[in-house]
């Protein structure tokens, strides 16, 4: 069965010994705590790491206007980012700064790859769900259980399988590459820049 965000934190509440939900409006104090928890404990968690699931690549136009001096273009990023990753295209990145909720670059158009806000837990890695579903089991464990070692105990179990789920995830990936820049390019060719 396909992971749902009520299941997600069903199975948290289980792991803490307590009843399941059967949705966020359900009208017990568990319910609201889940659905109170649930958006900021998965966003902190998909931002945490480069999972394979969430990450997205968009061409991004500048913003009509801008107040920057020293770059050329700043660039909106778009709703769903957590998390930028790389600027640029075919392995070259492109120099860029962060601020805020911009992007200064002086490339147009700007390539972006960066982790998205992937809502969709149907399509989570199961690994991605056994984390966010302890994230979740260790943000409720004191408001729920009342007990600190129960909440440590949890911040203990989260960590350890943080550990797989990142190593399993990041070995999906090919080994990166320093591209292909003018340096590497002109060191086996023979020619200067």
């Amino acid at each position: 069965m396909a992971a749902t965000d009520v299941s997600i934190c069903s199975n948290a509440l289980l792991l803490l010994g307590a009843q399941a939900i059967t949705s966020f409006t359900d009208g017990t104090d568990r319910a609201a705590l889940a659905s109170n928890l649930f958006e900021s404990t998965r966003d902190s968690l998909l931002r945490s790491h480069p999972w394979n699931c969430c990450i997205t690549r968009v061409a991004l136009a500048p913003d009509a206007t801008t107040d920057q001096v020293d770059w050329a273009y700043q660039f909106s990023m778009p709703g769903d980012c957590l998390r930028v990753m790389s600027v640029g295209e075919a392995g070259l990145e492109d120099d860029y700064l962060v601020e805020g909720r911009k992007i200064l670059c002086d490339q147009n158009p700007l390539y972006l790859r960066y982790v998205a806000r992937n809502t969709d837990t149907a399509s989570w890695d199961a690994l991605l769900v056994r984390a966010c579903e302890l994230a979740m089991a260790a943000a409720m464990a004191y408001p729920i259980t009342q007990s600190a070692s129960v909440r440590d105990s949890m911040r203990q179990e989260l960590a350890m399988h943080m550990r797989l789920a990142r190593s399993v995830d990041g070995q999906e990936d090919p080994p990166q590459t320093l591209g292909d820049s003018y340096l590497i390019a002109s060191r086996y060719s023979g020619r200067g820049f």
